[in-house]
């Protein structure tokens, strides 16, 4: 029997700092819940909003691996390695902090604000090399199916991370119905609604709800609405 956790939106951690309006999923700076410390190795799932011309200045990170999925917006980074750049919705970043390294985030735009999801996945390698990388995919690959976004292979689509891990994005039309398989028998899926509603195995879930589920090896989703839904495959043990 599979096992199951709901997050519903309500529910998360939440700072706003007037510049940064943050929802924490999981316990991250000020917030903490003993009961929501990580998903298997999804450590952090932040849903940011960042004021026009702020953001985040030069801080450090180490041993994690760090994805940004934008959603409305340009966002600007710059790092230690040299990096400068700027990614928008269908741009997917990641870096391998490793053995550490130090970034800031802006938001590009002067006239609105920019949204974005910041994912923090536990790595299976301690004080790698840091890496910097980004892509750009074509979201008509996600409609209506579940468009593979980051995986441990540097071949596969997307990008890659420092774990057997693997993401999806899918944009799908009312009624539409999908599979999916999980890649390993110990893995847990956690499912984040961006936009939407949908069921996850006649769990219903709303805009940016949160569930996990485990001990099982597929899900069976269905758009109750249009919907956007970000899957993320972690190992529960590591």
């Amino acid at each position: 029997m599979a096992k199951t956790i709901l997050h519903k939106a309500e529910s998360r951690g939440h700072a706003n700092h007037g510049w940064l309006n943050s929802y924490h999923t999981f316990s991250f700076a000020n917030y903490y819940n003993p009961e929501r410390v990580h998903f298997g190795a999804l450590r952090v799932l932040n849903d940011d909003k960042v004021e026009a011309g702020m953001g985040f200045g030069t801080h450090p990170h180490d041993n994690m691996e760090i994805i940004s999925i934008p959603l409305v917006g340009d966002l600007e980074h710059r790092d230690s390695m040299g990096n400068i750049a700027i990614i928008k919705k269908g741009d997917i970043q990641v870096m391998s902090a490793g053995s550490g390294i130090t970034h800031s985030e802006y938001n590009k735009n002067k006239d609105k604000e920019v949204q974005f999801l910041q994912i923090w996945v536990l790595p299976d390698k301690k004080n790698v090399t840091p890496r910097y990388d980004q892509v750009t995919l074509n979201i008509s690959d996600r409609k209506n199916k579940l468009q593979q976004i980051l995986s441990p292979n540097p071949n596969d689509e997307g990008v890659w991370v420092h774990q057997q891990a693997w993401f999806h994005l899918g944009h799908l039309e009312k009624g539409t119905s999908l599979d999916y398989k999980f890649k390993k028998p110990n893995d847990g899926v956690y499912a984040f609604v961006i936009n939407g509603e949908v069921s996850i195995n006649q769990v219903k879930l709303g805009h940016r709800d949160g569930l996990g589920v485990w001990e099982t090896d597929e899900l069976n989703i269905i758009a109750n609405s249009e919907a956007e839904l970000l899957l993320m495959e972690v190992p529960m043990t590591f």
